[in-house]
């Protein structure tokens, strides 16, 4: 197995970067729309894995086993060649700094993305609360013991309240996201397959199975519960489409944003200046 150094890794970074923000808008969008359904893929999948497990083997179980299954997504976005409005928020920044675009491109791209993810997780939570999560054995919609456990997924997410609530998401994006674009970097220094699988696998792990904020996931999870409840015709005064925006997204995505520029791409562009310099002068 091939590794590469740090300052080799944030190189490509910044390469892939600028190629990232030159890419035409609809086949950008595409593959959003492509990254927004893989990671509610693995959020589905945690979803359906981790139901009543902490009745039976408690609350840091649960958590874990959520953990261990949601990495689907990404291992999916990296292999598969999508956009992940997460991993382009250290893309962008890198290139940057890089001298590879500007900061016009980079607004482009994190514009473009950031819908088509939104529209491929709306797309994979109306399946999911269509599909899995209800049964019509009846003749007649009922939410399957699946379809409330995304309900108090989704309603967990939308139940963050005054400042407090707003500064603990945007704290929790920060350390997701780091963690997400540390499984980004890892997964650009190997080579092949299983390592790459690997260097996602525990970092995302960690930052699902902590409880940290990820604003595609959520875009994904909270769509799932209110659409799942709407079948069920639950009480809608917490959980609707106005507070996963002002209890959740909004400031997860600001979190998200800050962890990705600041603790990837501007300490990592920091610490390997001199290197990266070089590197790039022998290309």
């Amino acid at each position: 197995m091939v590794t590469f150094s740090p300052a080799q890794v944030c190189v490509k970074i910044g390469m892939a970067g600028k190629s990232k923000c030159s890419l035409p808008a609809g086949n950008m969008l595409v593959r959003a729309f492509l990254a927004g359904a893989y990671i509610a893929m693995g959020a589905a999948l945690a979803t359906v894995g981790s139901t009543a497990v902490a009745d039976f083997l408690g609350a840091g179980l649960n958590q874990f086993i959520l953990g261990a299954l949601f990495p689907v997504g990404l291992v999916l976005v990296v292999l598969a060649g999508a956009e992940l409005f997460t991993g382009d928020a250290m893309y962008a920044p890198m290139a940057i700094l890089q001298g590879n675009t500007n900061f016009k491109g980079l607004i482009y791209l994190w514009s473009v993305v950031y819908i088509g993810n939104l529209i491929g997780s709306l797309f994979l939570a109306y399946v999911m609360a269509n599909g899995p999560f209800v049964s019509y054995a009846s003749g007649t919609a009922a939410v399957t013991i699946f379809g409330s456990r995304a309900i108090a997924i989704a309603t967990a997410k939308v139940s963050y309240a005054g400042i407090g609530g707003i500064w603990s998401v945007f704290l929790k994006g920060i350390l997701c996201n780091w963690l997400v674009c540390l499984a980004i970097f890892l997964a650009l220094a190997a080579d092949d397959v299983v390592s790459k699988i690997l260097a996602i696998w525990f970092p995302i792990m960690a930052f699902v199975a902590t409880g940290f904020e990820h604003c595609v996931a959520n875009m994904y999870f909270i769509p799932a519960g209110i659409l799942t409840n709407m079948v069920a015709g639950g009480d809608t005064l917490l959980l609707n489409w106005t507070t996963m925006w002002t209890n959740n997204i909004i400031w997860s995505t600001l979190g998200n944003i800050t962890g990705a520029v600041v603790f990837m791409a501007i300490v990592y562009t920091f610490c390997y200046q001199s290197e990266i310099c070089a590197l790039r002068e022998t290309k």
